[in-house]
């Protein structure tokens, strides 16, 4: 039977057409509101007026006492006959109301201040004397930056917060600045950083055509969002989240009791991935462990996972025994045959779908099922097979690094920096998606993801905070999902809760007496198929 195509309205390019024709209807909306306010301002004006009038007549009115309420009448009457026999009186008459509305329904509310107040304007005056010594050159004839100079045409553009902060700065810089050396760039930087208040993330934009630095406050970024379903498609892995600027698609999540919408930043893999697969460092307590139990619980979803635990704390026992879990091994001789495994699977892979290729037929389903395979901290299983003599986990981990996109086979590994000396070079080679988490220094992250960060780090840093960069394209700031331990007794009942609801049923019975959660101790026990686990090897 043919494959019928997905109706277009379901296409990727018609949701997205008709997000552009959503939000080009909500601008039209909005200028047309914005035109008929300018056109309709003087009858709103007048009408306003009148009210006010209106009003003042009525408190008039009230404030008489009542044994004088008949001489004002005859008043009023008396002026009224004295207009309507007057040549033109009741156009003067008009004239005259329609005025004093105006008049009374102006706008007074007090125009904002032009420019920044005294102590804005101080602050501003003390970074400007602060990039002198930057920016200036004795044989300058007409230097842009002086000491004792004004800071108005160096600054052209500046917001400040409601403390009174630097919110937004443009600065112009002289041309024989060298913009194009790093360490001249992180000098300016991190005396903006300084001067303009710590404690706070900024994104430096440097305009080399046009000299000229744009330094933008940057809000932190959500880091309670709990662990959910993702709006995704298969070989589409949330990593976490970033800034609405970086982003253009975002994903529809439950954040408390509101519905949110926040960009995430997306890793694809599968056989067209030019990033199959990804390194995550960091150091201890910073989220690595959280990442890959994140991807784990999204990889379930459409393939296997095979989990091989260098620390043995005990992090991923909430998946043993689970539906599409082949494993978790925390032991050096269950990882080397594991992996093992995974070596020749992702060869009989290969070999499977070479052949319906030259046969002409689709690729087995077996072969077409995504494996996945997650590796946290494997220098210490390098240390380990080193001192016992063994073969060193990371040599097995080469044919899954260089063959596994084509075989459908992912693979992940975490590490700390203390053990980054101790990563093979296939991992180093391979993993084109990279993410840094925790506190770490500018070449420390520029190491690992191969380029600087455009962002200063926050003053405090959550667990699960950190960088992304997928392959050569740009940085990103990233927060991973709360994915914590569901079996951790520091775990919140919600985040547990978030977690369990999305671990698959379990396969593997449960002992008799045992409760329905796995104990720790079973994390050596692993659940690869008999007929696939190969002997230990000597």
């Amino acid at each position: 039977m043919a494959r019928r195509p997905l109706p277009r309205i379901l296409s990727k390019d018609s949701a997205q057409i008709a997000r552009m024709q959503i939000a080009r209807s909500r601008e039209l909306a909005r200028t047309a509101a914005d035109s008929a306010t300018d056109v309709l301002h003087p009858l709103i004006t007048v009408t306003r007026g009148l009210r006010l009038l209106a009003a003042a007549g009525r408190r008039r009115w009230a404030d008489t006492p009542k044994d004088k309420h008949g001489p004002l009448l005859f008043l009023v009457a008396s002026v009224i006959v004295v207009v309507a026999l007057l040549p033109y009186g009741p156009l003067l008459a008009v004239i005259t109301v329609m005025a004093a509305a105006a008049w009374q329904g102006r706008d007074r509310t007090p125009p904002a201040p032009e420019g920044p107040d005294e102590s804005q304007a101080e602050r501003l005056q003390t970074l400007y004397e602060a990039l002198v010594p930057y920016f200036s050159s004795p044989e300058d004839p007409a230097p842009l930056y002086a000491h004792g100079g004004e800071w108005e045409k160096a600054f052209p553009a500046h917001e400040f917060d409601d403390a009174g902060r630097v919110d937004h700065l443009v600065i112009r810089y002289p041309a024989y600045f060298p913009d194009g050396e790093h360490e001249a760039r992180a000098r300016i930087e991190q005396l903006l950083t300084a001067k303009s208040g710590r404690g706070r993330e900024y994104r430096f934009a440097w305009d080399e055509e046009g000299n000229q630095l744009s330094v933008v406050v940057l809000p932190p970024l959500p880091a309670d969002i709990p662990a959910q379903h993702f709006v995704t498609a298969p070989g589409e892995t949330v990593l976490g989240f970033t800034d609405p600027s970086e982003i253009q698609r975002t994903l529809p999540l439950s954040y408390g009791e509101e519905q949110i919408d926040v960009p995430p930043v997306v890793w694809r893999t599968g056989v067209r991935s030019t990033e199959p697969h990804l390194l995550a460092m960091g150091h201890p307590g910073t989220g690595t462990s959280t990442l890959l139990r994140s991807i784990a619980l999204q990889a379930l979803r459409y393939g296997d996972v095979l989990i091989v635990d260098g620390g043995g704390t005990g992090e991923y026992a909430c998946l043993t025994g689970r539906a599409g879990v082949l494993t978790v091994e925390c032991a050096l001789p269950g990882a080397l045959a594991s992996l093992e495994w995974a070596a020749q699977e992702t060869e009989r892979r290969l070999i499977a779908i070479n052949l319906a290729r030259q046969a002409g037929d689709p690729p087995p389903a077996d072969a077409r099922r995504a494996l996945w395979i997650l590796v946290d901290r494997p220098s210490v299983f390098t240390h380990l097979a080193t001192a016992d003599g063994r073969k060193d986990p990371q040599e097995l981990l080469q044919v899954p690094l260089r063959h596994g996109r084509a075989a459908n086979v992912t693979v992940v590994v975490a590490e700390q920096f203390d053990g980054a000396q101790a990563l093979g070079d296939a991992v180093r080679q391979h993993t084109r998606a990279r993410v840094v988490l925790g506190p770490a220094a500018p070449r420390q992250v520029e190491a690992v993801l191969g380029a600087p960060p455009h962002t200063t780090p926050p003053g405090q840093v959550p667990p699960g905070r950190g960088y992304a960069r997928l392959g050569s394209g740009p940085v990103h700031r990233l927060q991973v999902p709360r994915t914590p331990d569901p079996y951790d007794d520091a775990t919140s009942d919600a985040d547990r809760q978030a977690v369990l609801e999305l671990l698959p049923a379990r396969t593997t019975p449960v002992e008799s007496g045992a409760s329905e959660e796995p104990e720790r101790a079973d994390l050596t026990k692993r659940t690869v198929p008999a007929e696939a686990v190969v002997a230990e090897p000597s």
